[in-house]
């Protein structure tokens, strides 16, 4: 379970990976309409611990009351156990319970919400005081019809946290699609970290001062198991659970997020400007536009470097001491040449994706792929490869040599 042991009394080092959604509950009802089939509670725990290696998740649709059945059945079946200060216990892997809930206040456009709850109990009480105020409490990121703050202070009386999810993608986040400052909209007190989302990273979210005072998160918000981990970040904690997450978040007794790891920007569906009438992505070379340079539509998607620089209050990004490192890695499946068979070669082979991407040594990965392959691998580790911008719902993706 442990990466590596830190002599700071005790505390280790865990990956984790905190917005997975739920496909389908074990009956094969929808929650995620996007989400894959076979995207349920038992499987993500199976990918989490044996594929991917990373030993914290959050599941973001535990209020839905038929993951609550497959929970349940789980528990009883005595596959997982509910563990003392929080989280449900998978092998090595420790199961967050949560929930995306869309806010949109008077005048304002939707946005996303994470919120955690220490344990079983709590998010089935939850759930009651939702499907009083949700058109279908079965599904995923539904609209709450209460005050953002009302919803902050219910979540907070339980024992619960939130996160502003994807701060700044041009659907349904804070920044992206519902006011120029989070304290517009939230209770500022009532937060416990921020989310960046796919396109961002924390020198970005540094051009914005009321995002100063925050922990930083990055995750893969994955809608097919293959996607888990696609972002994820570093905790040093004691053992993973709820508390210690909590206290991590706090940046309290020696917890903290000792790393971000995600795609550099360049690679998000959202980062540039993008236009729906032509289909022309806005590139860094070109100054921030209203109208599309190559036919003139002024039907643009607004990346989220665009909106960024369009709400600023700095004229330079400042990173507070307290941010941790923000790492640029590629995730495996986005390497040129690697396809199905060599990817499952290597886990065969070394075990999980957080061994290949973080410990496994180049000269190993080129005895079972190939030198050219574990030199592109290795260049993934340490952001080298060059990249092609994304936007407009399109990832970016690796240049082609």
């Amino acid at each position: 379970m442990k990466r590596e042991q830190s002599s700071n009394g005790g505390l280790s080092s865990f990956f984790a990976d905190l917005h997975i959604h739920i496909g389908r509950t074990g009956k094969g009802a929808p929650v995620k309409i996007s989400g894959s089939r076979d995207l349920t509670f038992a499987n993500i725990a199976k990918e989490a611990a044996e594929r991917k290696g990373i030993q914290l998740v959050g599941i973001i649709d535990c209020h839905s009351p038929g993951v609550q059945e497959d929970i349940e059945a789980s528990l009883k079946q005595g596959e997982m156990q509910e563990l003392p200060d929080g989280g449900i216990a998978y092998k090595e892997t420790t199961l967050l319970l949560g929930s995306e809930l869309e806010i949109r206040e008077p005048g304002m456009g939707p946005a996303h919400l994470l919120a955690f709850f220490p344990d079983f109990s709590t998010i089935r009480s939850f759930t009651g005081w939702l499907e009083k105020r949700m058109k279908n409490v079965n599904l995923s990121s539904q609209r709450v019809y209460a005050p953002a703050r009302t919803l902050q202070e219910e979540v907070y009386s339980r024992g619960g946290m939130v996160i502003p999810a994807h701060i700044f993608t041009p659907h349904r986040s804070i920044y992206g699609s519902c006011a120029p400052r989070m304290a517009d909209v939230l209770d500022p007190k009532l937060i416990s970290a921020v989310e960046l989302g796919l396109s961002a990273d924390s020198e970005m979210a540094g051009w914005i001062s009321e995002l100063d005072p925050y922990t930083i998160l990055t995750n893969s918000d994955a809608h097919s198991l293959g996607k888990i981990g696609r972002e994820y970040n570093e905790l040093i904690l004691r053992e993973p659970n709820y508390r210690e997450f909590e206290k991590a978040l706090q940046r309290t007794e020696g917890r903290r997020v000792a790393g971000n790891y995600g795609l550099n920007p360049r690679l998000g569906k959202y980062h540039r400007t993008y236009c729906s009438g032509c289909s022309f992505i806005v590139e860094e070379t070109e100054a921030t536009v209203d109208r599309c340079p190559y036919c003139g539509s002024p039907k643009l998607v607004r990346g989220v470097l665009d909106r960024i620089v369009s709400i600023a209050d700095r004229t330079e990004p400042r990173v507070p001491a307290h941010r941790p490192d923000y790492h640029y890695q590629i995730p495996l499946e986005f390497i040129p040449g690697l396809g199905p068979a060599k990817h499952e070669l290597l886990l065969r082979t070394f075990g999980t994706e957080m061994n290949i991407l973080h410990r496994v040594p180049e000269q190993d990965l080129a005895n079972v792929v190939g030198a050219e392959l574990a030199g592109k691998i290795a260049a993934a580790r340490s952001g080298t490869l060059q990249l092609e911008s994304g936007g407009g719902g399109k990832y970016g993706r690796v240049s082609k040599p």
